[in-house]
């Protein structure tokens, strides 16, 4: 299948009130490991992909090497893989162009893009992302290959707890309406786990909706009645494999 045809069906299977779930891997066998259970698609995680090489997350294992992870991920696997970027490891709009494009090779048909700065310090202005999506569209559309962009933001991560939510709904919704209006597909909000807001900006988004799934969201059918297009994992796989491993040698060490 060409990855083209890849990209279209992995667009294809963003349907509100029927998620598509991401159980995002690390590496070529998880995502392989991924794919025996029966997924549709393949994601990254950029946090489980850094720990699993000895790295913080953060852009801090180096672009060549996730690209060559992504690589092999992309080459044992026959399912349309989604590459989780971060920022982009880029500060300027022609590195970033160049970086979408050498994801593009590595065989991926989708990205998360996010708003929030490395290091956690504060999230990029709407002015300032959507211009680094666009140029992301333009770098995408050179390629020819219709890359899946799914714009994340950072937003409900500056609360603190689901209370401080409600008082960034704006926020979310004015960087959504910017977001869409630039080139984006997807908008991915983690850290909103309240149904009733994310029902509000379900309602509100002209793109589909990825919600995170660590443990404190909504189930899967309540994400789905409340018209959540994708669930991401993130990190929770390498974390439950992580502690898997770790039970398995404390009993062959006699623990």
């Amino acid at each position: 299948m060409s990855q083209n045809t890849q990209a279209q069906d992995f667009s294809s299977l963003h349907v509100p009130g029927r998620p598509l779930v991401l159980y995002n891997a690390w590496d070529a066998s998880s995502a392989k490991a991924v794919a025996k259970a029966g997924a549709t698609a393949l994601a990254t995680s950029s946090w489980s992909m850094a720990r699993a090489q000895g790295y913080e997350d953060g852009e801090n294992i180096p672009l060549e090497f996730a690209l060559s992870l992504l690589g092999r991920i992309t080459a044992s696997n026959t399912l349309p893989v989604t590459h989780d970027f971060e920022a982009g490891y880029a500060s300027d709009t022609g590195t970033l162009a160049t970086n979408t494009e050498r994801v593009i090779a590595a065989g991926a048909v989708g990205v998360n893009f996010e708003d929030g700065l490395p290091g956690g310090s504060g999230l990029q202005s709407v002015s300032s992302q959507t211009a680094r999506i666009s140029a992301m569209r333009r770098a995408a559309e050179a390629t020819g290959v219709p890359l899946f962009i799914n714009a994340r933001t950072d937003v409900f991560f500056q609360g603190s707890k689901p209370d401080d939510h409600p008082a960034l709904m704006d926020d979310a919704k004015a960087r959504l309406t910017a977001y869409a209006a630039t080139g984006a597909d997807g908008i991915f909000f983690p850290g909103l786990i309240t149904p009733g807001l994310i029902a509000e900006m379900c309602d509100a988004s002209p793109l589909p909706v990825n919600i995170m799934q660590i443990g404190k969201a909504p189930d899967t059918p309540t994400l789905a009645s409340l018209g959540v297009a994708r669930i991401s994992y993130g990190p929770a796989p390498f974390l439950s494999a992580s502690a898997s491993l770790t039970e398995a040698a404390q009993s062959a060490f006699g623990g």
